[in-house]
C-alpha cells in the first residue's frame, strides 16, 4: 500500500495473471525487465525530503499490530522510501527531468554499498536492512521504476497496460513483505492479484484528485471510451453516467482477481502475517463492493470506520477458522 500494508501510487494504500480475457490479472512471478524511462542530463541532486504524509493519511494498515516487531522496522524502512519516491513523483514544483534524477538517485544508493548516500538517508536506511536481511533489492528498484513511470506517463490505453503498471507499483511492496517473513515464491501470483486490487480500487477512489491535481488518469482509455466516457468528466461533481458505467465496467474487472487473492492466507505460514494478509483481503473485498455502490466523484468512497471495523473483524475470522 503491508500484508501488504501499502501501494505505491495514491497516498500508499493498503496492501500485499488474465487467464484468457475473463479478468485475471496475467502477472508473471517476477516482472519483465522494466521499459525503459527518458534520459536525463546529470545535475546537482538536492537533499531529498519527504512531506509530512505519515501513516494516518493511508487506507489500510502500515506494518500494524498484526505484524511481529521484528519485522515491523523494515516495513517502515521499505515505507520511509516509497513516501519519499511518492513526494517526488507528485512534486509539482518539478518538472519530469528533475524527478526522473532524484528518484533514479534513489535506486542508485539501494545498489551501491559504497555510495554513503547523504542526499538519500532512506534509501541508505534500507539498503541496510536489505543487508541484514537478506533480500534483494529488486522489489524497491521495481516500485521506484512505478515512480518514473508516473513522472512522465498520465493517461493508460488498455486494461492490460493498467495492469503492468500494478506489476511495478503495487506488487513489489507485497513480495518484499512476504521475502521478509521468509515465504515461498509461490504466494507471489496471489500476493499479484491482492496487490493490484488494492492499486485499482485506490485510483477509483482517488480518481477525481489524480486528475484534478496532477492530471493522471488511471481509468484505461479503451474501458472509457467503450462507454462514452472521456477523461474530462473526472472535473465534474458527480460522475456522469457514461463515467459511472465505465467506473463499473472496472469493478467487474476486479472480481476475479479478489478470487485469487482469497488463496493467499492459505498459503502464508507465518501466523501473524497470515492474520494481516486475511484482513487485507477482507478490506479489498468491502471497499470492492463499496465502489459497486458509490460515485467516487460525489462522495468520499473510502471506508468508514464502521465498514473498517466489520471488515477487519471479518477478516480475522477467515484467518483462525
Amino acid at each position: 500500500m503491508l500484508s501488504p500494508p501499502f501501494t505505491a501510487r495514491g497516498n500508499m494504500r493498503g496492501g500485499l495473471a488474465e487467464a484468457g480475457r475473463a479478468g485475471i490479472m496475467r502477472l508473471n512471478p517476477m516482472p519483465e525487465p522494466a521499459p525503459p524511462l527518458p534520459a536525463v542530463m546529470p545535475t546537482p541532486v538536492a537533499p531529498l525530503t519527504a512531506t509530512g504524509k505519515n501513516h494516518s493519511n493511508e487506507n489500510f494498515p502500515v506494518g500494524s499490530w498484526l505484524v511481529g516487531p521484528h519485522e515491523r522496522p523494515a516495513i517502515h524502512a521499505f515505507y520511509q522510501l516509497v513516501r519519499l519516491a511518492d513526494d517526488i513523483a507528485d512534486d509539482p514544483l518539478l518538472d519530469p527531468p528533475p524527478k526522473l534524477q532524484k528518484l533514479r538517485r534513489l535506486s542508485d544508493v539501494l545498489t551501491h554499498a559504497h555510495d554513503e548516500g547523504h542526499d538519500a538517508p532512506q534509501a541508505v536506511a534500507l539498503r541496510h536492512v536489505l543487508q541484514e536481511k537478506n533480500i534483494t533489492a529488486q522489489h524497491a528498484r521495481d516500485l521506484l521504476h512505478a515512480f518514473q513511470q508516473d513522472a512522465v506517463k498520465r493517461r493508460y490505453n488498455t486494461w492490460d497496460e493498467l495492469l503492468d503498471y500494478c506489476r511495478y507499483s503495487a506488487a513489489p511492496v507485497g513480495r518484499y513483505v512476504l521475502a521478509l517473513h521468509g515465504e515461498d515464491e509461490a504466494t507471489w501470483p496471489a500476493n499479484d492479484a491482492l496487490c493490484a486490487v488494492l492499486q485499482i480500487t485506490n485510483h477509483l477512489q482517488d480518481m477525481a484528485d489524480d486528475y484534478r491535481e496532477n492530471d493522471r488518469v488511471y481509468l484505461p482509455l479503451d474501458i472509457l471510451a467503450q462507454h462514452g466516457a472521456d477523461p474530462a468528466m473526472l472535473a465534474a461533481a458527480t460522475s456522469p453516467a457514461p463515467l459511472k458505467a465505465a467506473q463499473r465496467a472496472m469493478v467487474e474487472k476486479l472480481w476475479p482477481l479478489l478470487q485469487q487473492a482469497r488463496q493467499l492466507p492459505k498459503q502464508v505460514r507465518h501466523f501473524r502475517l497470515r492474520l494481516e494478509i486475511s484482513v487485507i483481503v477482507s478490506l479489498a473485498t468491502a471497499m470492492t463492493h463499496k465502489l459497486r455502490r458509490v460515485d467516487p466523484l460525489a462522495t468520499n468512497a473510502k471506508l468508514n470506520k464502521f465498514e473498517l471495523a466489520g471488515a477487519c473483524v471479518w477478516g480475522m475470522m477467515r484467518a483462525w477458522f
